[in-house]
């Protein structure tokens, strides 16, 4: 395996990305979200008049965290559905029969694939992050206490997502691999939810079901964190324990450190699938 393999793999995945559908029906959602949620905040800030009362302060504070969670949702939307496609899809073409016929190893091409799709993934969502953050800046006045650290987990989450949508492509259709994709995306945050009102009501049982969830698919946890990043210390009264769109703490170095294991073990678990898939 060599870098400038995975260089040009990764370069050609960039390339193929930015010619599918996907890509414009990503753009048109994303758009359509930075516009509606500008508009919400102008009404927000309408309505209080600017953040010098603790409820203006709030209600910016929560509605950012539900918006960044849309972007989040379509960015694991397409992800999901751009991984799927990118390997699965042409191992059913032939593409990739043709590719690997040539002195080039799988390994190599998954990885440098993968680095493709972390680069437009990432860039994806802390671009549309960051115009987030200053559509909120320009009509209420708020800027979160750590950006840098909540995009970077954005990232960090849809890294993960996109990570296991290339693993189920080695085994199954690209469409089936990122609907199971999305689903589990989705499961794990309920599953988050779940915990989070069980700790506000002081069950651990019911409150072990977020724990477990983020350990075994950490999308959540770094969500969690990135929510955390974005919002105001004012959100940690206690009259909000157990809110989906309020984070209690920030994720701690050892649960970042297992996320990415956690990334490291499903590629390397990609990797092998995709070097015993019969093309």
């Amino acid at each position: 395996m060599t870098a400038q393999t995975v260089l040009t793999v990764a370069a050609l995945t960039l390339r193929e990305v930015a010619r599918r559908r996907v890509l414009r029906a990503l753009a048109a959602l994303t758009a359509t979200l930075l516009g509606l949620s500008a508009w919400g905040f102008s009404r927000i800030d309408a309505e209080f008049g600017g953040l010098t009362t603790g409820e203006a302060l709030m209600a910016s504070t929560i509605v950012l965290n539900l918006v960044m969670f849309g972007l989040s949702l379509i960015a694991a939307l397409g992800t999901a559905f751009l991984a799927g496609p990118t390997l699965a899809g042409e191992i059913e073409s032939g593409i990739a029969l043709a590719v690997l016929a040539r002195p080039v190893r799988r390994a190599a091409v998954l990885l440098g694939k993968w680095l493709g799709l972390v680069i437009f993934g990432s860039g994806f969502v802390m671009l549309a992050g960051l115009a987030q953050l200053i559509i909120v800046r320009l009509t209420t006045g708020y800027w979160p206490p750590q950006p840098v650290t909540g995009l970077a987990l954005l990232a960090a989450q849809t890294t993960a997502l996109l990570t296991l949508g290339l693993l189920l492509s080695t085994a199954i259709s690209p469409m089936a691999s990122g609907i199971i994709a999305v689903g589990l995306f989705g499961a794990a945050w309920v599953a988050g939810v779940v915990g989070g009102v069980g700790s506000a009501l002081g069950n651990d049982s019911v409150a072990r079901i977020g724990t477990v969830s983020r350990m075994i698919l950490p999308t959540d946890g770094l969500w969690r964190g990135a929510m955390h990043a974005f919002q105001d210390p004012v959100l940690l009264s206690p009259q909000l324990v157990g809110h989906p769109l309020v984070s209690e703490a920030a994720p701690t170095a050892v649960y970042l450190a297992w996320a990415a294991l956690w990334v490291a073990m499903v590629l390397g678990l990609a990797a092998i699938g995709f070097q015993r898939r019969d093309l």
